[in-house]
């Protein structure tokens, strides 16, 4: 059953629908809270919590993914501006690493992926959150424009800076068994180690 079918049965009134929709996308937007707070889970669940209360304004005008994973960036901005009680936070600049410490954060016990997954928490959070939903979620250009409310355009050009931006700190890195291979293509690199594609173990 397809996402707006279950949505409809939802807004009917069938909880289960609702238990289903929410199940078929909780590993998606795990993935994304998991590089960028250490309390994913709760974030998983207050962005849910937002849908439930929003969900009568969706208007279908966007796939249904696209409007959650929409509803995930607005509640991964308000947790970082609580978590640094600044409402000024600026995500265009300020990066996770800046924001939030994480010692003894187990992002992956391999040494690859996480240098990777160090390298995009240097990034701005925008910037991380771009790439990680592009590449990790498979979110095309229009896709994301919704997500960030920004013409497509302007989209591929902010892809491309956050590209060159995770390149040049792959660069830097005085470790770079696959830092190396991942500069070309960058790509690569982030596809290798997407939660989807590594495990902990």
């Amino acid at each position: 059953m397809s996402d707006d079918d279950l949505l409809d049965r939802w807004r009917a009134g069938d909880a289960e629908a609702g238990e289903q929709l929410f199940a078929a996308h909780f590993e998606g937007l795990r993935r994304f809270f998991t590089n960028k707070t250490n309390e994913p889970d709760e974030l998983v669940q207050a962005t849910f919590l937002a849908c439930v209360r929003a969900v009568e304004h969706f208007r279908k005008q966007s796939s249904f993914r696209t409007y959650l994973f929409a509803i995930a960036r607005n509640t991964l901005l308000h947790h970082l501006r609580v978590v640094r009680r600044d409402q000024r936070l600026d995500p265009e600049h300020s990066s996770i690493a800046e924001l939030i410490t994480t010692p003894g954060s187990n992002l992956a016990r391999r040494q690859d992926r996480l240098q990777i997954l160090a390298a995009l928490r240097q990034l701005s959070v925008e910037q991380q959150t771009l790439l990680e939903l592009h590449y990790w979620e498979e979110l095309d250009a229009a896709d994301l424009a919704e997500v960030f409310q920004a013409e497509v355009g302007t989209i591929r050009v902010r892809l491309h800076r956050a590209r060159a931006a995770l390149r040049a700190v792959l660069e830097a890195m005085p470790a770079r068994s696959l830092a190396d291979a991942a500069l070309g293509p960058v790509e690569a690199g982030l596809r290798l180690v997407s939660p989807a594609s590594a495990t902990d173990g």
